[in-house]
């Protein structure tokens, strides 16, 4: 398996610091409003990257926090006139439903910066007496030219940002030592939540949080760590600093980074009125859309959100829970626990397309030529999978198409829906108009359904039914 590493620049054979284990760390999101399509990239890209992990066999500790602290949660508190604390909490909850939704996996831990303050004080005191911290009236500054290999991730010269950052020389924060240093801790405002250290009673900087999390619950060295590639600078180079400056170790092996999304072809912002969160996604489409969208094009690659893609994405992911379903009623009346000669041989075919699947997949989870060969199956079964296949080849074809599926996060196995009683009756009379040859009662009963948003399809397995 080969990833891009951001830190090299290249794609590097993965190999975990402990063999059979991978530990990965994910950037989540900050907790004040309902999460917009932009934070659901990073969710189910590497969603899908730990499930793909899983599927190779490691055992995969995967964290992902919450950002339960910070200026947008206490100007959201303000507005709405409650505590900090019941902004976060209540879009904690929508945020898990929507993850759910786009069946993201809850990590193996979910932490919030609020739980962890005395971490962050541990570390921040660590790098004081290092000498790579220190404290001004209360606001604790990382100094970040003492950290040789400052700009690694991001590949920026540290003179290069001082000359682009000449307004933080003049914007009143020249008690830094340094216009590059960047805040640990800082003080309380009036009306903000806040916690006491041994140099202010205040509340954290954004970047150190990370840094004691993946610490406390993935180790001092871990495998991976991803998100945005917005988090690149300054968050992810900050918190390499401030890390590898207070473990001595290096911090993460591999850095994985998705890339932007747009919408119609231009960045998505509140003032151009282009700005979806998932909830809005979810009142036009099954969130399994959005998802099966996502992953339509590499991870690494621009993706462009427009109503005409999803209605591709959402067209081609019927194709497949068709082909699913189809698979489903052949199996309900195949037998023969035997396969045939010939069914060897196509399973054999049917194979291959999980191979192209675990290729594509190898070379940093490329989902886009992943889904290309879930394609190839979904079409091998609709052509060779018949009425005279037995039970055993159905099952097997079956069982494939699942696999890739559940690696890619996709539920192909729809929960049967319960109609009313009295539409169940009407497809029943339906049925009986058919026979007695009444074809116009029965077109009547159709209309009269279709108007109703089902839709009825007369089939060699019987009539089926789907919501418009």
């Amino acid at each position: 398996m080969k990833v891009y590493n951001t830190l090299t620049k290249q794609k590097e054979d993965f190999v975990p610091l402990q063999p059979g284990k991978v530990t990965m760390y994910v950037c989540g999101p900050t907790v004040y409003n309902l999460i917009h399509i932009g934070n659901a990239r990073p969710m189910i890209v590497f969603d899908t990257v730990r499930r793909y992990m899983e599927h190779k066999g490691y055992e995969v500790n995967y964290v992902s926090n919450f950002t339960d602290v910070d200026d947008k949660i206490i100007a959201k508190s303000i507005e709405e006139g409650v505590t900090a604390e019941e902004i976060s909490t209540r879009y904690i909850a929508e945020c898990k439903k929507d993850m759910e939704g786009m069946n993201v996996r809850p990590a193996t831990t979910h932490p919030l910066a609020t739980r962890e303050i005395d971490g962050m004080l541990d570390m921040i005191s660590t790098l004081i007496e290092k000498g790579y911290a220190y404290d001004v009236d209360g606001t604790v500054y990382f100094r970040t030219r003492k950290f040789a290999e400052y700009g690694k991730l991001s590949h920026k010269n540290l003179d290069d940002l001082r000359s682009g950052n000449r307004t933080l020389l003049v914007s009143g924060e020249n008690q830094k030592e340094d216009a590059l240093d960047f805040v640990l801790w800082k003080p309380k405002k009036e009306g903000e939540p806040f916690w006491k250290s041994p140099w202010s009673d205040g509340r954290p900087g954004w970047h150190i949080e990370c840094s004691v999390m993946a610490k406390k619950y993935l180790g001092a060295e871990i495998d991976i760590h991803a998100g945005g590639e917005d988090l690149v600078f300054p968050h992810h180079e900050n918190e390499i600093a401030q890390s590898e400056c207070c473990n001595g170790v290096p911090f993460a092996k591999y850095w994985l980074h998705n890339a932007f999304l747009n919408i119609d072809n231009r960045k998505m912002s509140k003032s151009l009125g282009n700005f979806f969160t998932v909830r809005d996604i979810s009142e036009q489409y099954d969130l399994q859309v959005l998802r099966f969208f996502m992953l339509s094009a590499h991870y690494r690659s621009p993706l462009n959100f427009s109503k005409e893609l999803m209605e591709a994405s959402k067209n081609g992911l019927e194709r497949i829970m068709n082909a699913a379903e189809h698979l489903r009623d052949l199996l309900a009346g195949a037998q023969g626990e035997e396969l045939a000669a010939e069914e060897k041989a196509g399973l054999q075919e049917a194979g291959s397309f999980a191979e192209k699947f675990d290729a594509a997949m190898d070379d940093d989870f490329n989902t886009a030529d992943a889904i290309s060969a879930v394609f190839e199956l979904v079409r091998f079964a609709n052509a060779n999978v018949t009425q005279q296949s037995t039970k055993a080849y159905v099952e097997a074809v079956y069982r494939e198409l699942l696999k890739l599926a559940d690696i890619l996060g996709l539920i192909l196995e729809k929960e049967k829906e319960i109609l009313a009683e009295d539409v169940e009756k009407l497809i029943e009379e339906r049925q009986a108009a058919r026979k007695a040859k009444d074809f116009a009662r029965a077109d009547e009963i159709r209309d009269t359904l279709l108007a109703q948003g089902i839709i009825l399809e007369d089939t060699r397995e019987g009539v089926k039914w789907k919501r418009a």
